[in-house]
């Protein structure tokens, strides 16, 4: 198969094999388990390829559906960013999935079928190559992830999904808005074309084209999680199932995908002569992001509500990195996309895990036992007889996981979310920005202020709930974890450990994406081709 076909296997592998599982009696869960699991394993292996061929190739690969002309027709577009996020969701529907065979599999009808439906959407969004698929395939995986949220029922749940779907509803409501109105004022919703088209607006169509953008900017940064767009985040990763909050942190991904693959050519500084577009308000409401993360993470009072606020505290960071335009920065900001991503899934995993043994009034119990009346004497007594506790494996092993996962998303030495945040504050303090002087340095000192601040809040708060949950209890039960819930952990874990070691090929990658998001001109010239354009517009 020529690299060109293969670009279209994350969209159709998963979407043939979610359609097949629907024709499966409902009751063979483990064989429709053991399909779906090998789809993604293969999707898996798919993703590899396209990282491998968009590291080698020295064109931008294009797949043209019916080939018709990329102006005109539906294009699928594989560079770097495209299938790096591709391989990202990949490792993580591997690891949801093989968690959600021990249990959660069973808490609805069609879990399968509807997780290789959002793999479409997912995939479908991060390789098309014009607006109006993109459109498509968010409404897509919008459609699986209402099942999802909600699958396991209980009340928490369905309240917290309603809520979920309501405001997505909205969003994608102000996303066809957006697209319609850039569709009205340029004539074409192909993503290359635009960038030549929106460079060559002036007057009544430059100010209907900003409008678009913005509206556009809100559907899109509502999915990323930025505040004041963020209240419904929380409460729904939260309540949804262990295997669903943790290939749901990469959806929050997808919204800064989209302002990676559209602000900076549409609308950032190589849009010339006009001014970039929002580069302060993102900047601005990124570091916001980051603020209400910080404070969410310090006042979280169970592990899921630090995951979900930790999904903040990474959306804010990227978005607020991202508007300073730096290509050193962005860079950085890639590197730390992938490992926060893994950190915050793993930590989702770990819920259910860590919470299955312990005792629903532990929470009120977590005072000491010499507080007690009437305990001193037994306390004594006991002293002589208990010289230490064992640690069971299974808790030994979650315990570690979870100090490795908070620790990596606080940042510290010599884990891979230390290293993601060294080469955002290497790029931050180059020469190159989007912004002006006075602004660019603000951004950079706010910035590195926050990230040390979120680091500090993250170990101080993972400490809380942490000695809480493990060792905060008299008599914890140990929990029954199955080998299909330790394997995927031990996969995530050990690819932040591999991301450690390999630090120095992956930036190279990094960098080389972020250059590439930097030249319009070059994604131009790999999707429409060298030709001239009919109108004589010109590149960016």
């Amino acid at each position: 198969m020529t690299p060109a076909h293969i670009v279209i296997l994350p969209i159709v592998l998963p979407l043939l094999a979610g359609a097949g599982l629907l024709l499966i009696d409902e009751r063979r869960r483990a064989l429709k388990g053991s399909l779906a699991a090998g789809t993604v394993m293969v999707l898996l292996l798919v993703a590899m390829q396209l990282v491998r061929i968009a590291d080698t190739a020295a064109d931008i690969t294009t797949y043209r559906l019916g080939n018709w002309d990329t102006s005109f027709g539906i294009v699928l577009v594989l560079d770097r960013l495209s299938a790096l996020m591709v391989l990202l969701t990949a490792v993580l529907a591997v690891a949801a999935l093989v968690f959600a065979m021990a249990r959660w599999h069973r808490g609805g009808s069609h879990f399968h079928s509807i997780l290789l439906f959002l793999l479409v959407g997912l995939n479908g969004a991060f390789l098309t190559g014009d607006l109006f698929n993109l459109f498509v395939f968010l409404e897509v995986l919008l459609a699986a992830s209402y099942g999802l949220v909600l699958h396991g029922s209980g009340r928490l749940r369905v309240r917290a999904g309603l809520h979920y779907i309501a405001i997505n509803v909205a969003g994608a409501a102000l996303l066809l808005i957006g697209i319609s109105l850039l569709y009205g004022v340029t004539g074409t919703l192909n993503i290359a074309d635009l960038i030549v088209r929106v460079s060559a607006l002036s007057g009544t169509d430059r100010a209907l084209a900003n409008a678009g953008a913005g509206i556009l900017g809100i559907a899109l940064l509502l999915k990323a999680g930025m505040w004041p767009l963020c209240f419904w985040l929380v409460p729904a990763y939260s309540a949804a199932a262990a295997p669903v909050g943790a290939i749901f942190a990469v959806m929050t991904k997808l919204g800064v995908y989209t302002v990676l693959r559209l602000w900076l050519p549409l609308f950032g500084a190589q849009a010339l002569p006009w001014a970039p577009l929002g580069g302060n308000w993102l900047l601005l409401g990124g570091a916001v992001t980051l603020v209400y993360g910080i404070v969410g993470v310090l006042s979280a009072q169970r592990l899921s509500q630090l995951a979900s606020y930790s999904v903040l505290v990474s959306s804010g960071t990227l978005l607020a990195v991202v508007a300073t335009g730096q290509t050193a920065g962005i860079a950085g900001a890639l590197f730390y996309l992938v490992s926060s991503t893994l950190g915050i899934s793993t930590l989702f995993l770990l819920i259910e895990l860590l919470e299955r043994g312990r005792d629903p009034t532990a929470d009120l119990l977590a005072i000491t036992r010499e507080s007690l009346p009437g305990e001193e004497d037994d306390a004594d007594d006991d002293v002589d007889e208990e010289v230490g506790i064992v640690i069971p494996g299974s808790l030994a092993f979650l315990g570690m996981a979870f100090a490795g996962s908070a620790l990596l998303l606080a940042g510290l030495p010599p884990l891979s979310g230390f290293l993601g945040k060294v080469a955002i504050l290497h790029g931050l303090f180059g020469a190159d920005s989007s912004l002006d002087g006075v602004a660019i340095d603000r951004a950079r000192w706010i910035i590195l202020t926050l990230l040390l601040l979120s680091g500090l809040v993250t170990v101080i708060a993972g400490s809380r709930i942490g000695v809480r949950t493990l060792w905060g209890e008299f008599d914890r039960n140990v929990p029954d974890v199955s080998p299909f819930e330790i394997a995927p952990i031990t996969l995530l874990v050990v690819l932040c450990v591999g991301l450690t070691l390999s630090a120095g090929p992956v930036l190279r990658y990094m960098e080389e994406t972020a250059a590439l998001l930097q030249a319009p001109a070059t994604y131009v010239e790999g999707v429409l081709g060298s030709s001239p354009d009919p109108e004589g517009l010109r590149l960016p």
